[in-house]
């Protein structure tokens, strides 16, 4: 893969930021799922989320199957933050860039392992709920805290800044990739 034709293409996407960040270098902690386990309505309920995902150390095992990570990021601003369905709606937006990215990754030759920021919606209801298997893996991407990610030490670590302003809502995805 040329990172160069990569990097020119990332530059062209409403992205905030970008950076290559070592799969080792992130810190996996269960204390992550604990939001995940005890605040979101959709523990249990996806694939995308645990315990579908796995155990942490499994997540972990599996990210660090790659040899690289793009870490990818957009911030959009919101009239108040406070308010979770305006807050929540940006996403879609995060998640249709996220899309491009591994497309063009794919087209590069690339099969990246993708991390965003959802519990994935892409079926109706989740076969999780079914006892079955997911029924589009190649489209589903679990959120980053699902895999026990905690992102602010990486992101002190290069500098990057986590909240913009009180009104400013950043998402972040990671990709996964082997060259």
């Amino acid at each position: 893969m040329n990172r160069q034709a990569l990097e020119t293409y990332l530059n062209e996407l409403p992205l905030y930021l970008y950076a290559y960040i070592s799969p080792d270098d992130l810190e996996y902690a269960q204390r992550i799922r604990w939001i995940c386990e005890n605040d979101c309505p959709m523990y249990g309920k996806s694939w995308a989320c645990p315990p579908g995902v796995g155990e942490v150390s499994a997540c972990e095992s599996k990210c660090k199957s790659y040899e690289n990570c793009l870490l990818i990021s957009t911030i959009t601003e919101v009239s108040d933050i406070a308010n979770i369905e305006e807050t929540l709606s940006t996403r879609s937006d995060h998640e249709e860039i996220t899309n491009e990215v591994c497309r063009y990754l794919q087209s590069q030759g690339v099969n990246p392992y993708v991390l965003s920021t959802e519990a994935c919606a892409v079926c109706d209801r989740c076969a999780i709920l079914d006892g079955q298997p997911c029924r589009k893996p190649e489209r589903m991407h679990p959120c980053v805290e699902s895999h026990g990610i905690n992102l602010l030490p990486t992101l002190e670590n290069l500098g990057i800044p986590f909240q913009y302003g009180e009104n400013v809502v950043t998402w972040f995805s990671l990709l996964f990739f082997n060259e």
